[in-house]
Order: structure tokens, then C-alpha cells, then sequence
């Protein structure tokens, strides 16, 4: 079924007037096609240690391995140093500073907020509901001509469980901005994505990650999924070396293990349900939220006690208290099946002295 934005959205009024005008930087990696051997172009270091040239500043052979894991195609893709570098590139790119606007739906992932500080571009927030889905009526209604793009996390950051699809698709079809939905979790919550709805949606923009399912959160490396037309907008302002050689390369070499993933991520599956249910029959624990992640979001009597307590065993965890209705509320990350164990006991030895 087509899109009503595929007759509606424009994409040429989202965009800042200097990024239309600005000729973006030509390295020397862009600017010969064929097979070189002797490189005498970009001012480098002739002698090899592995990383006296240039990466690719397109990184198609990993661009093209994620193709064939995720199943899009290249051209719908860029690559960032971390989620936090696509989200920065976004804002540069469509958000006049000090004039337009963002909506976030709130509690939400902070890099959200902090890059529309940054920026100097107004953050609207309108809360989650009661069960941590979007109220689409407020969203709308937070909405005016200077609003440019929302953010929609799912799984979302801190809460952990998945926004409902038919109301990511009412916000997709109504915001005449960019919808931004970050995907970061999504390989916890398989069949899930909305990456199959990106030829239908043209303001659509999807932010994935390799830090979380596939265990590479040290060599920072972000993915952007969206129309040909945003991604062109996003290449023309990006850094010309903004991922590494040495990313790249690891990346590749762990991308090659499709299923030493999947395995790793049932494992982690497992666990949570079975921290979960252990979880819910603590005494200390008022509530254990539902969850489409690899994490558990719980509220407990008091969470500072606590917090500071699994310090004292040499066990972190996040509290998430001082976010707006998350009271008391506590965000553990799944472990290892030996972790969870010392946390499980750690946990029964606190419950027996609350």
C-alpha cells in the first residue's frame, strides 16, 4: 500500500539553506575510480604498518557486508562514528539553529536532547504514556512549522520494550518532518524492524548499531538506514574519514560470524527471561517492566540503597532515578550466565535484609 508521504513530504524544505549551497569536501580517495598501486595522491606515509593510509572514506566493502546482513542496499546507508554521530549529522543537516524545533518522546535516550543543545535547536519533549508508547495526539500537537524531525527509540532507552508498530506508522504517515527511529536494541526483539517500510516512507530514518547483539560497542561504529536522497544529504556534510581503518576491519572480521551472533543473542534472551522471573518475586521489587531488550527496567523500594549496595558487592548497574517518572526505577543490563548468577545471589542476600 503507498505511503500517503510519498505525494506529501518534501524533502528539498527540510533542508538548511547552507548544506543545499555547501560543496562538500573531495578527498583523494574520491577522486580517481580504477586500481592504483603506487598512491602518491593524498600526502601520506609511503612506508606500511598497516594504518599509514587513508580508510575508505565510503566504506563500501563493509557497507557491502552489511548489505547482505541486513539486506539493504548500500546506497541507503551511512556509517558514523557511533549512533551519536548520525544523530549529530541530522540535526546539522536539517535544523536551523535557533529557529526550528525537535520532539522526543520522553523517558527517552538523553544523546537526543544533548544534540539539540548542542546545536542550539528547541527540544520538545511530550511524555510516553503509562505503558511507554508515544501519545500520537500530543506528538501532533506539539508539531508546528518549525518542528523538523522526531525521535522515537524502539526498544527504547531506558525503558526497554518495543513502541508499537501501528503507531509509529500514524507518525510516520502525519509528520511532515524526519522521523527519526532508533533501532539500537532491535536484535533483541527479531522480526521487529521497520526496515522493510523504508520504500514506503521517504522521511524515514532508521539508526542501528554494532555496539549491542554483535558485541562491538569499543570500536564505535553507527548505521543510518534511509532514502538515497537523505543519505546523499548526510554524505555531503560528514567527515571524509569519520570511520577508521581499524574499525572497518574489525567490523568486517566480526560481521563474517552471522551466526556466533544469533547464538549469543538467544543466550542473552534466555537469561533475561530468567532474571525476569526471578526478579519478580523479590520483596524490594515494586514493578519489573516488560522488555524487548537486553536489559530489565525494575522499580524497587528505594534505588540509591540499592545502587549503592551492588557497589559494595562490585556489581554496576544504572539508576535511572533522577529521569522524569522513573522514580526508583533501576536499569540492569543482562550478563553473562556466571554474572547473572553472582547477581542473582547478591540480590537474594539484599532482599533477606530489606
Amino acid at each position: 500500500m503507498e505511503s500517503k508521504l510519498q505525494t506529501s513530504f518534501n524533502l528539498n524544505e527540510l533542508i538548511r539553506e547552507n548544506v543545499k549551497k555547501l560543496v562538500p569536501y573531495s578527498s583523494a580517495r574520491d577522486e580517481f575510480s580504477g586500481k592504483g598501486s603506487v598512491f602518491l595522491d593524498a600526502n601520506e606515509n609511503p612506508y606500511d604498518n598497516g594504518v599509514n593510509r587513508y580508510p575508505d572514506p565510503l566504506q563500501r566493502t563493509l557497507k557491502k557486508r552489511l548489505g547482505e546482513v541486513k539486506a539493504v542496499n548500500s546506497e541507503n546507508m551511512i556509517l558514523g562514528n557511533g549512533s551519536d554521530e548520525v544523530i549529530d549529522l541530522l540535526f546539522r543537516a536539517f535544523c536551523e539553529p535557533n529557529r526550528d524545533n525537535v520532539i522526543i518522546c520522553t523517558p527517552t535516550y538523553g544523546m537526543y536532547e544533548v544534540a539539540a543543545g548542542v546545536n542550539a535547536i528547541e527540544n520538545r519533549e511530550v511524555p510516553l504514556d503509562d505503558n511507554f508508547q508515544p501519545n500520537v495526539e500530543a506528538v501532533l500537537s506539539a508539531v508546528d512549522a518549525q518542528s523538523k524531525m522526531l525521535f522515537l527509540c524502539s526498544p527504547n532507552n531506558p525503558t526497554a520494550n518495543l513502541l508499537e508498530e501501528n503507531k509509529l506508522l500514524q507518525l510516520l504517515n502525519s509528520f511532515q518532518g524526519i522521523v527519526i527511529v532508533d533501532e539500537a536494541y532491535i536484535d533483541f526483539a527479531p522480526g521487529k524492524s521497520l526496515l522493510s517500510k523504508l520504500s514506503e516512507y521517504p522521511n524515514l530514518v532508521i539508526l542501528q548499531t554494532l555496539s549491542k547483539a554483535w558485541a562491538m560497542a569499543g570500536i564505535r561504529l553507527g548505521i543510518a538506514f534511509a532514502s538515497k536522497e537523505i543519505i546523499d544529504v548526510l554524505h555531503r556534510i560528514k567527515p571524509p574519514y569519520n570511520v577508521n581503518c581499524l574499525t572497518q576491519a574489525k567490523a568486517l572480521k566480526l560481521l563474517k560470524d552471522v551466526d556466533s551472533c544469533k547464538e549469543k543473542v538467544e543466550v542473552i534472551l534466555t537469561e533475561r527471561d530468567r532474571l525476569k522471573l526471578f526478579l519478580s518475586d523479590l520483596n524490594f521489587v515494586e514493578k519489573v517492566y516488560s522488555t524487548d531488550a537486553n536489559f530489565i527496567l525494575i522499580r524497587v523500594k528505594d534505588a540509591r540503597q540499592l545502587y549503592q549496595y551492588l557497589l559494595t558487592e562490585e556489581i554496576i548497574i544504572r539508576d535511572r532515578s533522577k529521569i522524569k517518572n522513573l522514580n526508583n526505577c533501576v536499569r540492569i543490563s543482562i550478563g553473562t550466565e556466571k554474572e547473572n548468577e553472582i547477581l542473582r545471589a547478591a540480590l537474594t542476600k539484599f532482599d533477606k535484609q530489606s
